[in-house]
């Protein structure tokens, strides 16, 4: 149990770090999609939005694993569900919001 507790903060450690990277609006060559985009397809998007974005969802999401670790720090099944739930419903709306329209672009 508890090897599964640092698993959990480790990784919520990992995402903050990479959240304040992209809150600074830096670091937007790590989004899956942008880094493979020629340059002159990559200046149409505005890089320190897009970033900014991916950083408060990085914040968003380590919301909801904090009900992981609360769930395994509690044994409290529900709050897991939950926590998958409110991580499947970010991961959901960061593919639907940043894929459509025109969100991005300069």
């Amino acid at each position: 149990m508890t090897i599964l507790i640092l698993i959990q903060v480790f990784i919520m450690i990992l995402f903050a770090v990479i959240g304040l990277i992209f809150i600074n609006g830096k670091g937007a060559s790590l989004i899956a999609g942008y880094n493979s985009m020629s340059e002159a397809e990559k200046e149409k998007y505005d890089e320190v939005a897009l970033a900014k974005f991916m950083g408060k969802m990085m914040f968003a999401l380590i919301f909801s694993m904090i009900f992981w670790l609360l769930s395994t720090l509690l044994s409290m099944d529900w709050l897991l569900y939950v926590g998958i739930i409110l991580f499947v419903g970010i991961v959901l709306f960061i593919v639907v919001y940043a894929n459509t329209g025109e969100r991005f672009k300069k």
